[in-house]
């Protein structure tokens, strides 16, 4: 996919236009092509009549979605249903988890606390709370936490709720309270606060944008 990317930058096709590529090239394309305006977060951008994707898998995800654009939902469902995919993840959706991003390196307590925090988002999250959770101070814990991940434990949580919060406004059709109960924000408000200062834009504008269509 890379290649394909790199082939309509240097013919001139994505100057001016949003692009993106796999994370790992996004510096690469950026710094040899700056007239092209790179996005780093979606799996997939379309900007006028050129698509790129992210990847390899992330082309099926275009795929899908030109065949939506151009044939409608139900060929699109066909075809992922043929294809064993879902029917597409939306374009803006984060390129990967945060909770990969940010796994524990090594197998262990702050991995098992991970995969714990995953499956209980609705809990007292807090530091000490964690921290009482592995038989750690919370000073200690925050420490090992940070050198284990790459980040503090409190930025960790609000993240892969985050994270959790978009999947849910992407995929389905519960309110904006419910989804901020499930996934811990406690209420809507807060989850307001958290997608503004994070992504600028609204929960009920996040679905908006990037849910999934309706069902025909």
């Amino acid at each position: 996919m890379w290649g394909r990317v790199a082939l309509l930058a240097q013919a001139g096709l994505l100057d001016g236009r949003r692009a993106t590529t796999h994370w790992r090239l996004l510096d690469t394309l950026q710094n040899d092509y700056p007239a092209i305006q790179v996005e780093r977060g979606p799996i997939y951008v379309q900007d006028g009549a050129i698509w790129t994707s992210a990847g390899v898998t992330a082309g099926f995800d275009l795929t899908l979605a030109l065949v939506e654009a151009d044939m409608g939902f139900t060929l699109a469902r066909d075809v992922a249903q043929d294809l064993v995919m879902y029917l597409r993840r939306p374009g803006g959706q984060s390129q990967f988890s945060r909770y990969l991003l940010n796994q524990a390196r090594t197998p262990g307590p702050i991995r098992d606390l991970q995969t714990w925090i995953l499956e209980n988002l609705a809990q007292d999250l807090s530091v000490e709370a964690l921290a009482e959770r592995v038989a750690m101070s919370p000073r200690n814990f925050t420490r090992v936490f940070t050198r284990e991940t790459g980040a503090p434990p409190a930025k960790f949580v609000e993240e892969v709720r985050l994270d959790a919060a978009r999947q849910r406004l992407e995929q389905g059709d519960e309110g904006v309270e419910q989804i901020a109960l499930i996934t811990g924000f406690g209420n809507g408000l807060n989850l307001r606060r958290v997608f503004e200062r994070t992504l600028q834009i609204t929960p009920s504008e996040y679905r908006k944008r990037f849910a999934a269509s309706e069902m025909a």
